[in-house]
């Protein structure tokens, strides 16, 4: 029968001619045949099976097989012998390799037929033994598959005990290096299949003997954290973590990373290799485990390998969002890097550069599953974007991409942001864990945020001329304000850190009821600064008085070593007012600075008998009127009980403005109409507001001296004097009665680059050459009310003021009118608030970028300024404030605009970049941007070191240079975590807090 079978496959014949025949010999099986024939079948048709030429050769040589197995066993017994079987697993057969996975197929197939055979127990025995050998031999994907399909179908051919512990270590370890390099679908499929084979026979292996499943993942984790460059696990280990049952997921992190014996190196190759395998893509809860030990290692304060493992990371997995079978699993893991990395943007920055081409991939990908996603992502990313504002020119094209999007509300968000941050699990872990880099591509120095102190950053770093002027100070004693403040202008300009940490200044200049780490208002902070600076030199000035010929603590002939400047350097000087004016005139470096006076004129509409105030001022609060957002309504309604707070250099707790409509809203009336032509609120229409003249009446009327009774009045305010550098606050926070609770008004407001202020003054020539006609008073007590320590008024300062209101009483009466002047103030600085409410939000500032040793100023171009600003001030018919602007076509040379990118700094804590006076503009509107001509140049340079200020600075600048990186890593103390864990913001709300305006004044 085996002749006629061997002449049939090499005949001519026709396959159904030759089905027929081999038909005819199957059913001969069911006859009496002798032993030798049945053993000459049976190596014939092994030999078809394994050697066959073509598949109708290995299909005829089953077929007879399984016919005369069947009927014939016993010779079918003893011809597949242990013996035998483990010939073919050691040597193969012919010429096919013992690694063929036919091999494993027909050894497969005979055991089907012997299965009820005794000595099939035998060959179950030898086989535990050459599957553990074959294993350990590290097979590939296709004979691996194979093979667990027999050990699957056969569980007696397990190893058992510690053989098995031992098999399934060796298997685990067999997966690692199953590496696919294919290409096509078809292959990488078959690829995935066969590795479900494998992990699918570990899954029931560890379920019928629970004691192998601790020794497997510990021989994974042993293969994950492999620091030997020349092996790369494969991912096809993510297909092992959906058979772990997902309740031994705390036992097991807490297991390994508590384990002394686990080298953080290790550790970090474990985690990052267990993040790749979010591109597996049939693999279950491989981002429950990624996370769980994202946690873990949070638990146990191993910032440094979340930090490297995170930056090294994110990209990877944003890049698997594109994928749709594994984006859900890689959205989850990256939610908890992004929202657990809270001590730093870098995480965020990284993926903000593909945010947009993925959100336009989902909107247009067609999938059922992309609207939903799209919706979880611009959810991940309006949270991230609030908690890192400050950076409007990497978001802009972001919020533009998901305008439309439906937007989380703020709750929402800080319920997200507080789920994941590391601090969750340790309150004891400090954010110093900063990446040690050098200082940016603009040179500067950025301030460390100390907690919540970005109040105190964004106020400190823009102000390079007044560094200027306070570095030229010659202080006596260590323990003043202006002393500390000296040293870190010091350091800021010439430390070789990238950020500096102002832990001295920030204890000493803190307002007492400042609470340290949580959140503060800038401007009540910027007006308590100023006010103590004023009153601690007012003090020494005061005691030095009294002191016959002792050298004063401030050498004021140094105060302002520019005050004398050569012929040439007549155009810079005239860009700053103060440094022609008389420096030695008793007033302190505040007050010939920021500071102003205005008069307060309240007239009886009765008798007409007018009384003045004159007051001074370091900033002006500019309130919304009422009716502001309504542009329909032709006149303005009435403003707050308190429409004009008038900020005396002290903080008076000006920093709130009623609600609009709410119940702390009077019956008084404002003389002033807003625009209502459409276009948005600008800063020239607020101090016009401010200044707007006010009526008296019903519960606010004034009581007149003169009538002795309360009459209706009209109450107005005019500058007298302007300040060098005008600050304007922007009171966008108010006081909602009814809910009882404080608002952040998002009203626009266009910022002009250039303005005009409007000035009173019989004459302006006086005023300007010399500053000293209308002193600065000392503050008044209901200003300072809320000062840890304050002066009492002199009885003679009093009767000054009760003699200035009395002349000024006088003068009005004659009917004298004073001159009204316009002078003319440059964008300087803005700090913007960014968030949409009072409670939460940060802060971060721009300034004008000044260059080189001779503080070379780019923005504006002094010739097209003197053109628009004339003289520096002209008489105006009409006392109001209005916005100038430059001529587009002047000077619009291609270099120029290549440096207006890097005419402003945006400074954001310790990070300071380059912007542009367009990203201040466009902050709260998109307007066209404003074109510079050339260069205005104002002389603002650093003067030399003091020797004291000097060798502070290099012998920190030497700590530095010698510390490594691990010692840096150290200073995490300095650096609280709470840095953005409790600074929420929405880059929706970032709005201009208070804007600094230098005044400009040019002689013919």
């Amino acid at each position: 029968m085996d002749k006629i079978l061997e002449g049939l496959v090499s005949s001519d014949h026709s396959v159904p001619v030759k089905r027929a025949i081999v038909k005819k010999v199957v059913e001969a099986a069911e006859k009496e045949v002798t032993e030798e024939q049945c053993q000459s079948l049976f190596i014939l048709t092994t030999r078809l099976i394994l050697l066959g030429e073509d598949a109708f050769q290995r299909q005829i040589g089953l077929q007879v097989l399984e016919a005369y197995a069947r009927y014939h066993r016993p010779e079918f017994e003893r011809f597949f012998s242990k013996d035998f079987v483990l010939s073919l697993l050691q040597q193969g057969y012919g010429h096919l390799d013992r690694k063929d996975p036919a091999i494993i197929d027909y050894i497969h197939c005979c055991l089907r037929l012997l299965i009820s055979c005794p000595s099939v127990l035998e060959i179950f025995s030898m086989i535990q033994v050459e599957v553990l050998r074959m294993v350990c031999e590290r097979p590939e994907p296709a004979l691996c598959a194979r093979l667990n399909t027999l050990l699957s179908d056969f569980v007696q051919c397990i190893p058992r005990d510690k053989s098995g512990v031992l098999f399934c270590q060796q298997l685990v370890r067999t997966i690692s290096y199953f590496h696919c390099f294919a290409s096509q679908e078809r292959e990488l499929r078959e690829y995935v299949g066969q590795v479900t084979k494998v992990s699918t026979l570990l899954q029931n292996i560890w379920k019928a003997d629970p004691a192998t499943l601790l020794p497997s993942l510990q021989e994974v984790f042993a293969i994950i954290s492999s620091t030997d460059p020349s092996f790369d696990p494969s991912i096809a280990l993510a297909s092992l973590v959906q058979h772990i049952p997902v309740q031994m997921i705390t036992v097991l992190i807490k297991s390994l990373t508590t384990d002394q014996n686990v080298k953080d190196a290790s550790m970090t190759k474990a985690l990052c290799r267990m993040i790749d395998w979010l591109s597996w893509p049939l693999a279950q809860h491989v981002d429950t485990w990624v996370i769980a030990l994202l946690k873990g290692l949070a638990a146990v304060q191993k910032f440094t390998i979340l930090i490297d493992v995170t930056l090294l990371k994110i990209e990877l997995v944003f890049s698997r969002l594109w994928y749709p079978i594994v984006r859900q699993g890689a959205l989850t893991v990256l939610s908890h890097m992004l929202l657990s990395f809270q001590h730093s943007p870098e995480a965020f920055h990284l993926v903000v550069p593909h945010v947009v081409h993925l959100v336009q991939s989902l909107r247009t990908d067609g999938l059922p599953t992309s609207k939903a996603f799209l919706l979880q992502f611009t959810e991940l990313i309006h949270c991230m974007m609030y908690q890192y504002s400050g950076f409007p020119d990497l978001y802009d094209h972001i919020i533009e991409a998901i305008k439309d999007l439906p937007k989380p509300g703020e709750e929402k968000i800080k319920l997200v942001l507080n789920q994941s941050a590391w601090t969750s699990q340790s309150n004891s872990f400090a954010s110093g864990l900063l990446r040690q880099v050098g200082k940016s591509e603009t040179g500067k120095t950025g301030l460390v945020n100390l907690g919540n102190t970005c109040y105190m950053n964004s106020i400190i770093k823009p102000s390079s001329c007044f560094r200027r002027h306070v570095l030229s100070l010659h202080l006596n004693g260590s323990h003043t304000l202006m002393k500390k403040l000296q040293l870190l202008f010091a350091f800021l300009a010439h430390t070789q850190r990238a950020a500096y940490a102002p832990r001295n200044f920030l204890e000493a200049s803190r307002p007492p009821w400042f609470n340290a780490g949580s959140q503060q208002d800038c401007s009540e902070y910027l007006r308590f600064i100023l006010d103590r600076l004023h009153e601690e030199e007012k003090t020494l000035q005061v005691l030095e008085s009294a002191k016959p010929k002792v050298a004063s603590p401030v050498d004021t002939s140094s105060k302002d070593p520019e005050a004398q400047t050569s012929p040439e350097d007549t155009e810079e000087s005239a860009s700053s007012p103060a440094e022609a004016e008389p420096v030695d005139d008793g007033r302190t470096l505040i007050e010939r600075m920021f500071g102003g006076n205005l008069i307060t004129g309240i007239r009886c509409m009765q008798c007409n008998i007018i009384s003045e105030k004159q007051e001074r001022f370091t900033d002006l609060s500019l309130a919304f009127c009422p009716s502001a957002t309504s542009q329909d309504s032709p006149q303005a309604a009435g403003p707050s009980e308190e429409p004009k707070v008038l900020c005396q250099g002290s903080v008076n707790g000006g920093s709130e403005t009623p609600e609009p409509g709410s119940a702390k809203n009077p019956t008084s009336n404002v003389q002033f109409v807003p625009v209502t032509n459409g276009p948005p609120l600008s800063v020239p229409d607020l101090v016009n507001y401010f200044l707007a003249p006010e009526i008296l009446d019903e519960e606010n009327a004034y009581f007149c001296e003169k009538c002795s009774s309360l009459q209706r009045a009209e109450r107005t305010m005019k500058l007298v004097s302007a300040p060098e550098y005008l600050i304007l606050t922007l009171l966008r926070f108010s006081y909602d009665a009814k809910c009882h609770v404080r608002r952040k008004i998002l009203e626009n407001v266009t910022i002009p680059p250039l303005m005009r202020l409007p000035v009173h003054s019989p004459s302006m020539h006086t005023q300007y050459s010399s500053s000293t006609s209308s002193p600065l008073q000392v503050d008044s007590p209901e200003s300072s009310e809320n000062l840890a320590k304050k002066l009492k008024p002199s009885q003679k300062e009093e009767e000054e003021e009760e003699k200035e209101r009395i002349d000024g009483e006088e003068l009005l009466n004659r009917g004298g009118e004073m001159s009204v002047q316009s002078v003319p103030y440059v964008l300087s600085s803005v700090v913007m608030h960014s968030g949409i409410s009072s409670e939460s939000g940060h802060y971060y500032s721009y300034g004008r970028n000044i260059n080189g040793a001779d503080g070379t100023q780019h923005p504006a171009n002094h010739f097209a300024l003197k053109e628009d600003l004339g003289n520096g001030q002209a008489e105006c018919s009409l006392p109001t404030c209005s916005a100038l602007s430059i001529s587009p076509e002047r000077g619009d040379t291609p270099s120029n605009s290549g440096q207006e990118a890097r005419d402003w700094l945006l400074f954001n804590d310790s990070r300071v970049t380059f912007s542009s006076l367009q990203s201040v503009q466009n902050i709260t509107n998109r307007f066209p941007r404003t074109q510079t001509d050339g260069k205005w140049k104002k002389k603002c340079a650093e003067p030399p070191l003091q020797k004291e200020l000097l060798d502070a600075i290099i012998k920190d600048n030497k700590l530095y240079l010698q510390v490594n990186k691990n010692t840096f890593l150290h200073l995490s103390s300095v650096y609280r975590l709470c840095q953005f864990i409790q600074t929420k913001h929405d880059v929706i709300g970032m709005e201009p807090k208070f804007l600094i305006y230098s005044g400009l004044i040019f002689h013919a």
